[in-house]
């Protein structure tokens, strides 16, 4: 489909070359000079390339810079959430933490990349996602199991699935050296959040951007409280939020032979309250957050000749956080927690195609992390972790075969406490895409990927929760599928479809149940999870110049614990599992407005592994409506964007007694300059 359009776009250049021509030379024989050259200027084109998902061996779910302003998407999660097979753990409001788990096996095993290059949190073993922005995002991908791309860092290659976020690069599209956006949002409960976004070349090779926002909210919404049959109507409490986000980037193209730097400064604060948990009995919250997160990381890439090309990747990574909670059972009157992580990781990797249907890689990567807090006797870790990949593939007009290899090896240094032994794996994965009628874009796919996955600190050491015990935990994931993508007459423009059941069996699964900030670990022993993603896109063209986009997906998961045949949650649904979610969409494309509908659909789930009815979290539906317009004033465009959220009011939770607001709008500005 792509190569289709390619050939179009040349053909018309082409033809439009030759119109020019042709009145170029009609003119000069209107006069009497024929010798005269006229010379046409320069023409740049600028283009985005986008992978197709359903030409991948592996799942692969996209949502680029067009899909998100035609859904009228604000929040990074709120993307997330059109993915199929996603679970983001929301704990309410503008200032909730948000964490991603792909297919149950935990946020834990879901890799986060950044413009290329992971995130880590040796303390948590998990990424909030509230910290990133939509506003500087030109693309969100979401690959389970082992991704086509064999091209990546090892990182990647140790997890079960990978949310890469690639923000946008400056596209200098006129003789203007510099390119400024600034976009003002605002909303219920307090809600005020502008934004402001500047580009610049540097000469010839260099380019650099710099972005930052600032946001805050009180989120004191309402929320219904029961307990029984009575019912209270009630306002969140101490949900406040107040972020600063800064980034700089620096990009250099240093020609064919000299390859592709890229450089970024990201500093993160922030300051939250902690609401705790709804109930009857408590209904005081003096728990705060604050977060400071900053990183510096340098990527460089380099295709030296048609066989070989290199790729390097460095960083170093500040996390501080502190926790304090103001409450008379403590023998001070309060509790404070601070802990500080300081993070250094390199990865250097080698590509090298012999042949055009057959590449291999192999890269290695290296991370020392280091926690330290306030506790008294606190272990103080360390973790040095070696990870190296090695991968084949092999790629033809009907069949794209990848396989793939991951050692990795981690070892821990503690000041007070047992030290667990050092932990080796070795980690095979493998899929393959198969098109078997040249003529039809029906394709199969099928993939295997073993994971390892070692506790995190906060799992081994925390003073209170830690267990030094816990053994890695070992997940084996199998995907089977189909995919087909194509147009079908003057009615559809285009429509992609693909359906995928997987089998993910884990061993030791380590289980985090939920406080605020607070984690409680153990091992389930053995868990099964069985399931099915089906995911459908259409654009139906209604005139000339207004268009329907139609986008959903179902997935399906059964995931029980199979431990022990006497316990009373044998073959029970693992905690925050539903059996049913589904997302749906419809954007109305005109020349006047656009508007987009979004619904979103969870069932029943459980709190904790037994599934009884005081455990039992509610079914919801949310429902979401935005419209949005563009005008063009000389050198200006003005985006104006307006929506309403969760248009039924209705009361959920997403994590139990932390419940979500109801009905809520934001309004945006844009001024790109």
């Amino acid at each position: 489909m792509q190569k289709e359009w390619l050939v179009r776009m040349n053909i018309y250049l082409l033809s439009m070359c030759f119109a020019s021509f042709t009145v170029v030379s009609a003119r000069q024989d209107l006069q009497t000079d024929t010798v005269k050259v006229q010379q046409l200027p320069d023409v740049e084109i600028v283009t985005q390339s986008r992978v197709s998902v359903t030409k991948q061996a592996a799942p692969l779910q996209v949502i680029d810079n067009k899909g998100v302003e035609r859904l009228g998407l604000q929040d990074l999660s709120e993307a997330v959430r059109r993915f199929s097979g996603v679970t983001v753990k929301d704990y309410g409001g503008i200032g909730g933490l948000k964490t991603v788990s792909i297919r149950s096996l935990g946020a834990h095993h879901t890799a986060v990349n950044y413009d290329g290059v992971p995130i880590g949190d040796a303390q948590s073993g998990q990424v909030d996602i509230s910290r990133f922005t939509l506003d500087n995002v030109d693309m969100v991908s979401l690959s389970t199991g082992q991704s086509d791309d064999i091209f990546q860092t090892a990182r990647v290659y140790a997890s079960a699935g990978t949310l890469n976020i690639k923000t946008q690069k400056p596209r200098f599209v006129s003789e203007k050296p510099y390119l400024l956006s600034i976009k003002i949002k605002g909303g219920s409960f307090g809600f005020v959040n502008p934004v402001l976004s500047y580009s610049r070349k540097l000469g010839a090779r260099w380019s650099a951007t710099a972005y930052a926002d600032y946001m805050r909210a009180d989120s004191k919404y309402p929320y219904t409280l029961t307990n029984g049959t009575i019912k209270t109507r009630e306002r969140r409490i101490n949900s406040d939020i107040e972020t600063v986000r800064l980034e700089g980037n620096a990009y250099g193209d240093f020609g064919r032979k000299g390859g592709n730097l890229e450089m970024k400064l990201y500093t993160f604060h922030s300051e939250r309250g902690l609401p705790g948990s709804a109930n009857f009995y408590n209904k005081t919250a003096a728990e705060r957050l604050w977060n400071d997160n900053s990183f510096v990381q340098a990527r460089y890439k380099n295709p030296l000749n048609k066989q070989f090309a290199v790729q390097a990747v460095a960083k170093y990574a500040y996390a501080y956080s502190r926790y304090k909670d103001v409450n008379d059972k403590y023998a001070a009157g309060f509790q404070e927690d601070r802990n500080t992580q300081h993070e250094y990781y390199g990865s250097a990797g080698v590509l090298y195609n012999p042949f055009s249907c057959f590449s291999a890689s192999l890269t290695t990567d290296y991370v020392h992390t280091q926690l330290h807090n306030n506790f008294v006797n606190a272990a103080q870790p360390e973790r040095n972790t070696s990870l190296t990949a090695f991968a084949l593939q092999y790629t033809c007009s009907s069949l794209t075969l990848t396989g793939s290899a991951l050692g990795s090896c981690i070892s821990d240094k503690v000041e007070n406490s047992d030290l667990p032994d050092d932990r080796k794996h070795l980690s095979p994965a493998i899929a393959f895409l198969w098109r078997p009628f040249q003529s039809n874009a029906l394709r199969f796919r099928a993939s295997y990927k073993d994971i390892f996955r070692v506790p995190t600190f906060t799992d081994l050491y925390y003073l209170r929760m830690g267990n030094t015990d816990l053994k890695p935990e070992k997940a084996k994931q199998w995907n089977a599928g189909l995919t087909w993508s194509g147009n079908i007459g003057e009615i559809i423009r285009y429509l992609s479809f693909s359906v995928d059941g997987y089998y993910n069996k884990v061993e030791d699964k380590i289980v985090a149940f939920h406080t605020l900030y607070i984690w409680k670990m153990m091992n389930m022993g053995e868990v099964e999870i069985k399931g099915t993603d089906i995911n459908l896109s259409l654009e139906i063209p209604l005139s000339k110049k207004i268009n329907i986009l139609l986008s959903g997906n179902y997935t399906y998961q059964h995931a029980i614990d199979v431990t022990n045949t006497e316990a009373k949650n044998y073959k029970d649904q693992i905690p925050y599992t539903p059996r049913h979610t589904g997302n749906g969409s419809a954007t109305f494309e005109t020349p006047w407005a656009n508007v987009s509908y979004l619904l979103t659909a969870v069932g029943e789930r459980y709190a904790l592994p037994q599934n009884i009815k005081a455990n039992k979290v509610d079914a919801y539906t949310e429902q979401s409506v935005s419209l949005n317009r563009t005008f063009k004033l000389k050198n200006v465009s003005l985006r104006v964007q307006g929506e309403v959220l969760n248009i039924a009011d209705t009361q959920y939770d997403v994590i139990q007694y932390y419940p979500m607001p109801g009905r809520s709008w934001r309004l945006s500005v844009l001024f790109n300059l």
